[in-house]
């Protein structure tokens, strides 16, 4: 480590422990981290975000013990990209990981870069245990798993999805993992995935080394496969529901349960009072499945506010003030400079996310910057190409699918998108494309392809 490097790091462990005591100098504990990272959760479908026939007690007790934000953006209206910024800090091109990462070659958009250094690592080397338990989806082989990558504990799947909720499998594989070792456990994913969590927190309960917990739910990702009891519950209490709303709003509700039981391990356990605790979605809800995305256009897959928009909130006892909302402009690579300054860890120099933690600690904050949204798809409807958004201030030009025109709006007057001004406002247009288009050959020196044999 450098002069400087010291430097800077001396001066964030000093800033994490006042942050936490401001009215001592003493050195205190860190905080214990856990981001828990739901999967296709729309921006409507938690009762605290409106959904009039959904209940989620669990999670919106959580979201009313913190801060929730109302305008945070995952980094990609799909899975693997957004899971890429999460752990690197930077954008998912930026990080080798411009589209979804799948078990076939031919249908397969990204490899994960050697250059970016993940966040278990990085807490790693702040004196952190590190696990991960449930979806990992950025990397199917070494050195591209959750163990080569910088976490302690893995226990949860490397793929994309599950065919089934309950036998595990993708393409007829079984990805299910603990640590290196292939398991083959009975019961339902989200079962599984919230008792492991709490398994490892009861592993941890006593230990002077603070933890990092990455909880990674798959649901409510398709298939919706919720389990019947559940089912039953919702058709009995929403009379006239469709069968495929009743089914994604019984899967979430299970889910909601699932992630109230681990708030409950952390408390149980002493824990909670010392853990910051984030609460995310990797993209919008998908709408061809019964998804809602509250008041705003499209769902997973668009670049428009209902594919990105996403409920989201920290909690941090006696330090981030409950029942607080805030509309700062979130991304989800911010969280991984947010933790680090919580953290007291050194934050690398390639990361581009902002940490939001002054925000969290109910300081004022201006973050003036532009955003990208990327992704590559094959198929038909994209055919190996990739397709962004870009924000700037109230501004944001779209192009939602490789073949459509680019679209230009003004959020501020126009939340809906439904007023293009591509052609009405020519300089903003042009403003905004010649931005994305430096984005474009930024990104374009990472390769995103699995490098070949020599």
């Amino acid at each position: 480590m450098n002069l400087n490097s010291f430097i800077r790091y001396a001066l964030l462990s000093i800033t994490a422990s006042i942050l936490v005591n401001p009215a001592s100098s003493k050195a205190i504990e860190k905080p214990n981290v856990l981001i828990i990272l739901v999967d296709d959760l729309g921006y409507g479908d938690l009762s605290s975000y409106g959904a009039k026939d959904l209940k989620s007690p669990k999670i919106d007790s959580l979201i009313s013990s913190g801060m929730r934000f109302d305008s945070f953006y995952a980094n990609c209206p799909v899975c693997s990209p957004t899971r890429a910024a999460l752990l690197s800090g930077t954008y998912p091109d930026i990080a080798g990981v411009p589209g979804v990462i799948r078990t076939h070659p031919q249908n397969n958009w990204g490899w994960l870069s050697p250059n970016v250094t993940l966040l278990p690592k990085t807490l790693k080397e702040a004196g952190y245990h590190t696990s991960i338990v449930g979806k990992w989806h950025l990397g199917l082989e070494e050195p591209n798993t959750p163990n080569v990558r910088g976490f302690d504990f893995f226990k949860g799947f490397l793929c994309d999805m599950i065919d089934d909720y309950y036998k595990h499998r993708r393409h007829g594989i079984n990805y299910f993992r603990e640590n290196h070792k292939e398991i083959d456990p009975p019961g339902h994913a989200t079962d599984l995935i919230t008792k492991w969590g709490i398994d490892y927190l009861n592993e941890r309960k006593g230990k002077d080394e603070p933890f990092f917990m990455y909880l990674s739910y798959n649901a409510p990702h398709t298939p919706i496969q919720p389990p019947q009891d559940w089912l039953k519950k919702v058709k009995s209490r929403e009379p006239g529901i469709s069968e495929k709303r009743a089914k994604l709003v019984a899967l979430i509700e299970h889910m909601d349960d699932g992630i109230g039981q681990v708030i409950n391990a952390l408390k149980k356990n002493g824990q909670y009072k010392n853990t910051l605790t984030i609460f995310s979605s990797d993209n919008g809800g998908q709408v061809n499945v019964g998804g809602t995305n509250g008041n705003n256009r499209g769902g997973k897959q668009d670049m428009y506010e209902g594919g990105l928009k996403v409920p989201t909130c920290a909690v941090w006892p006696g330090k981030i003030k409950a029942s607080t909302r805030n509309n700062l402009v979130g991304i989800t690579m911010d969280l991984y400079p947010t933790v680090c300054e919580a953290a007291g860890a050194e934050i690398p120099s390639y990361v581009e996310g902002k940490s939001i933690l002054p925000t969290m600690l109910g300081q004022v904050q201006s973050l003036k910057r532009d955003l990208v949204f990327v992704r590559r798809e094959g198929g038909l409807r994209y055919n190996g190409q990739d397709y962004h958004a870009l924000r700037r201030g109230n501004w944001k030009l779209v192009h939602n699918t490789p073949f459509d025109p680019y679209e230009l709006y003004n959020l501020k007057d126009d939340p809906l998108e439904s007023n293009n001004l591509a052609n009405t406002n020519r300089e903003k247009f042009n403003e905004l494309s010649t931005a994305l288009r430096l984005h474009y050959q930024r990104a374009g020196k990472t390769p995103w392809q699995k490098p070949s044999k020599k």
